[in-house]
């Protein structure tokens, strides 16, 4: 009997620790609202709609794969469209079968590029990337300092 008395009361004082917990974990989660800012999404609008003829592009790991081999049933997103992609922040590459390039998200939900891309591509510090080449053909700006590197010899 006195058995039976000491499991009753521990169960109790289980039982309530773990509510108590689970009111504490859920106020966290109802009072954080928005996810942190490295895992929110932003809208971010492709617009590749300057290409002619209209061709496929797409986004490594968020869009299909525009390498698929019947283009009947290609379901990768159509140059002759705009498409509005939720992305995280992070580097990501715009590949078409003709041209690509790396882009970024920052933690505000805007686009960062080369400036070396200006010519052929537009937006940067919006949500909305601008591709308008087909090839990327030098640029008479300033050189990207990606070509000012030097190999380590070490």
């Amino acid at each position: 009997m006195h058995d039976d008395i000491v499991i009753r009361r521990r169960l109790l004082v289980f039982g309530w620790t773990l509510a108590g917990l689970l009111t504490i974990v859920s106020a966290q989660w109802s009072f954080a609202g928005e996810p942190p800012a490295h895992l929110k999404e932003h809208p971010i609008t492709i617009d590749a709609t300057k290409l002619v003829p209209a061709s496929w592009w797409q986004i490594p790991g968020i869009t299909p794969s525009i390498w698929n081999s019947d283009p009947e049933s290609l379901d990768a997103p159509k140059t002759s469209e705009l498409r509005e992609l939720r992305l995280r922040p992070g580097k990501y590459k715009f590949i078409s079968f003709t041209f690509d390039f790396p882009f970024t998200v920052d933690l505000n939900g805007t686009l960062d590029f080369s400036a070396s891309l200006d010519q052929c591509v537009g937006g940067r510090g919006t949500q909305t990337l601008v591709v308008s080449c087909k090839r990327m053909y030098p640029y008479g700006g300033q050189r990207d300092p990606y070509y000012e590197q030097q190999p380590n010899n070490g």
